[in-house]
């Protein structure tokens, strides 16, 4: 409703005002008392009705009308020219100036002793002689010919899960930008590309846009004051969707053409087929591919086998065997072609140790008032088909739970140890308050009744994936792990990393995955999590003995990608993702948001491996 508006060349508002549908007080809050641009009129402590908040609404929309036909062509040629600057900046050589830009030109000037913090210039104009620099270090390091924008970016169609790439390009489509796609192989850059590559140039009225969804956005560090605590931002900052969904792509510095026709509908996945003899034993799917779990979940709801293979194919990691049946190949050959998924018939089975796969009974946790991460995975379900019910708190402390699902989910939110307590927000109403039809839903997860039962249901067998937050259960299911970020303080005892050394408010951090574990199958080597003071974890000394295992984890002092991450060096060898088993069943914990907001399709594999890996059973490929 703001940031986007302005990628596109208007006028963007965004607004938030207090207000319930039912009566409220408004409390004295004194540091609101004093006027500024934000809240120009302070407003006194009085009982608020919501029709003030929808008054106030109103008249700024007014407001905005009102300017909007005072000055209507100014605004209509500003938005030309704006678009037309953007079509222009995107042809020729560009330079977007970042924080971390400035810092490395401070850098060069205070090496090259020409310039730098408190270096004065008395012949600088207006009084800035203390803060000028040498000006050849504008071109040297601001205009550094290796550090200039893409004139485009070009998205292969080699990729491994070009139907992601291709969700990626239909969220550009939709943003109203202009898209191409290659009619044949072509070459840029000394590099080959197949038919059906999108290309995506950067002169276009929407270039901001573009960019946005391209590059690292790079937040300056702010504090309160030096030494000080962080100013929190708004909200995350660092959301490169190219990053977030695991997408490849290759930036072109020169202006460059090919065989390119726009795209002009939004694109569906580029089909595939069963390729390979004709009368197979069985067929081969790539773990690599988000859709190929929507594929799984088709087939096993046809009672179909499917296992994943331990042994790495040409296919990756945890390739997946399904062995030949006419309903199998049904389902297969539709799949290939309304997801884009290949499939590859082979003459004989593989062989070799797999794990067999089961139809699951999942249980997502959700609760009265609603959890905002549980909806947007409830969502995610539905997208790639898998089914869910939605569990809430007495169902939990009701107990029996292996009798009903096979494995739970708690998503970031559910659950926090250090509040010895389940669930987001405020209380919650009396039972009398509200309609029969929703007094189960309320409740919360406690220490003392809920956690029993979900011991006894790991213990029996059961898997219970938890995501950001709610990973601290582990300690209080016997899984021998600490947190990662603390420090020994003046008692000698460990206590959290306060805010002033550790800091990361939502942005995209390098991880490197251990993709021969199951949890991983299927991942990079390396791949961008979304860490929101996410938790990580340190393993015990004898965490291998107790069957607990690092999964995915953080190596070296800079694994910011884009964002924001203050003291992102206390990560270096942190574990983010673990696997644990407990009695008969198993415990995954997820640190980073893996499915932040229904859109980091490049970390969907660990929940949707998660889901399937502990009911999967040893078994032959055959």
């Amino acid at each position: 409703m703001r940031t986007i508006s302005y990628f596109h060349n208007m006028v963007g508002l965004l607004t938030e005002i207090i207000g319930n549908p039912a009566p409220m007080e408004i409390p004295l809050v004194l540091d609101r008392q004093l006027p500024n641009g934000n809240e120009p009129f302070p407003i006194a402590p009085q009982t608020w009705h919501y029709r003030r908040s929808i008054d106030y609404e109103m008249e700024y929309s007014r407001a905005v009308f009102d300017v909007a036909s005072r000055y209507r062509e100014p605004f209509l040629y500003n938005i030309y020219r704006m678009g037309k600057n953007s079509i222009e900046r995107g042809n020729q050589d560009h330079w977007t100036i970042s924080p971390k830009r400035i810092a490395a030109a401070q850098v060069a000037a205070e090496a090259s002793g020409r310039g730098g913090r408190g270096a004065a210039n008395p012949d600088a104009p207006g009084g800035l002689g203390a803060a000028t620099v040498s000006a050849d270090i504008y071109n040297a390091v601001l205009h550094d010919p290796h550090m200039r924008d893409a004139r485009g970016y070009i998205l292969t169609a080699a990729q491994s899960d070009f139907a992601t790439a291709t969700k990626f390009v239909n969220v550009l489509l939709k943003n109203g930008i202009a898209v191409s796609k290659a009619t044949a192989a072509f070459q840029v850059a000394g590099k080959n590309y197949p038919a059906d590559s999108y290309v995506v140039k950067t002169a276009q009225a929407a270039r901001p846009f573009v960019m946005d969804m391209f590059e690292a956005q790079d937040h300056p560090n702010d504090f309160r004051y030096p030494g000080g605590p962080p100013i929190p931002p708004y909200d995350v900052t660092g959301w490169t969707l190219a990053f977030q969904m695991g997408v490849q792509f290759d930036r072109v510095y020169e202006g460059f053409d090919g065989p390119f026709a726009k795209v002009t509908k939004l694109e569906p996945p580029l089909p595939g087929d069963i390729h390979g003899v004709a009368n197979p034993a069985g067929y081969l799917i790539s773990h690599q591919i988000n859709d190929s779990f929507t594929l799984v979940n088709r087939l096993l709801k046809n009672n179909s086998d499917v296992y994943w293979l331990k042994t790495a194919t040409n296919l990756g990691t945890g390739t997946i065997w399904v062995p030949a049946s006419t309903s199998a190949r049904t389902i297969l050959e539709r799949g290939a072609k309304d997801l884009g998924v290949p499939v590859e018939a082979i003459a004989k089975a593989p062989g070799g140790d797999a794990l067999k796969l089961k139809p699951i009974r999942i249980g997502l946790y959700d609760q009265y008032g609603g959890l905002m991460p549980s909806g947007w995975t409830r969502w995610l379900f539905e997208q790639f088909e898998f089914p869910y019910e939605v569990v809430f708190p007495a169902t939990l402390d009701a107990g029996d739970l292996k009798s009903k699902f096979d494995v739970l989910v708690f998503t970031d939110g559910a659950f926090r140890a250090s509040s010895g307590r389940g669930g987001r927000g405020g209380g919650q109403p009396n039972a009398e308050e509200i309609p029969a039809d929703f007094r189960g839903w309320l409740g919360r997860i406690t220490v003392d009744k809920t956690m029993p039962q979900l011991k006894k249901f790991v213990e029996s067998g059961g898997s219970i994936v938890t995501i950001g937050s709610s990973t601290t259960m582990a300690e209080l299911l016997g899984i021998p792990v600490k947190s990662y970020l603390t420090e020994k303080g003046p008692d000698g005892r460990d206590r959290a990393l306060p805010q002033d050394k550790f800091y990361i408010p939502g942005s995209l951090l390098k991880a490197n995955f251990d993709n021969t574990n199951p949890l991983a199958y299927g991942m990079p080597e390396k791949a961008d999590v979304v860490f929101d003071n996410s938790p990580v974890f340190r393993l015990d000394p004898d965490a291998q003995s107790k069957h607990t295992k690092s999964v995915a984890w953080f190596s070296g002092d800079k694994v910011l990608d884009s964002g924001w991450a203050w003291g992102q060096q206390y990560l270096n060898g942190a574990t983010a993702v673990a696997e644990a088993s407990v009695g008969e069943g198993k415990v995954l914990l997820l640190g980073p948001e893996v499915a932040f907001r229904g859109q980091s399709h490049g970390t969907f594999k660990l929940l949707f491996n998660g889901l399937y890996y502990g009911s999967a059973t040893a078994a032959s490929a055959k």
